[in-house]
């Protein structure tokens, strides 16, 4: 029962987005209606073992990164993001320990599966996700576990990392969805202005661009899809073993 259930979930969520809505605004709308113009994808990695998830709403970004060394990385990743997706993080108060709360829902999702099904015992999944508050003064709260990465690149301004990478010297996490049974993960908040960018990457868009390279990228005046095609480029011609998922994201209020 329990991977009949994971089977769904990993179908759903390789195809979930929300797109705007049609048709006329409610009375009383404003006319400026801050949100997040999205690209992303993944590039399948050489080995032939998937192991990215993502999952894009109107105000939710979320980037799983199943490991532990097993053929169900994908799995665990798929737990993540579920957990994410019920959460609803994005409907909650505008405050960083509801995506904390968010963090330890995912956490429980993918230790309880282990816990309980041995063959699966290895599950851990990395997490980056990021939502946008808007209102008079928009920001970004966001979350980090694991060796991904979530890039802030003000307009006009350098691109910089918001987040430490949870492994060391390019190694496996060291602190991961599913570790341990205690997580703590990195939360954190910044201010948007129209025209910011918010780039997500996992660890093997990184290994195989470099994070110097990856900040020239976003710094580039393009849209996020031609920022997204320019990369995929860099992944096809440096041929990286595990999955590469990048997820740019352009604040626009109009």
């Amino acid at each position: 029962m329990t991977f009949i259930v994971i089977t769904i979930l990993i179908g759903c969520l390789s195809t979930m987005a929300v797109y705007g809505r049609r048709g006329p605004w409610p009375p009383g709308t404003p006319a400026a209606r801050p949100r997040l113009v999205v690209a992303g994808g993944t590039y399948e990695g050489s080995q032939g073992r998937p192991s990215d998830v993502y999952v894009l709403q109107e105000r939710l970004i979320a980037v799983a990164d199943g490991g532990g060394a097993t053929r169900f990385g994908h799995t665990a990743a798929a737990l993540t993001l579920g957990a994410v997706v019920v959460a609803r993080p994005q409907y909650t108060a505008r405050r960083e320990q509801d995506m904390e709360d968010c963090v330890q829902e995912a956490h429980r999702a993918v230790r309880t599966t282990a816990l309980r099904n041995p063959a699966v015992s290895g599950l851990i999944s990395t997490l980056d996700m990021v939502v946008l508050d808007p209102g008079e003064n928009p920001f970004l709260r966001y979350a980090h576990v694991g060796n991904g990465a979530i890039w802030h690149c003000p307009k006009g301004g350098r691109p910089r990392s918001l987040t430490t990478p949870h492994s060391f010297e390019g190694g496996p996490p060291l602190r991961a969805i599913g570790l341990e049974s205690d997580l703590a993960s990195d939360l954190g908040t910044v201010p948007l202005h129209p025209g910011d960018r918010v780039a997500i990457v996992t660890d093997g868009v990184i290994r195989a661009v470099g994070a110097a390279r990856l900040a020239e990228f976003f710094s580039r005046g393009a849209s996020p899809a031609a920022c997204l095609d320019g990369l995929y480029d860099e992944l096809a011609a440096a041929e990286p073993k595990d999955d590469a998922t990048v997820v740019i994201a352009d604040f626009v209020t109009v």
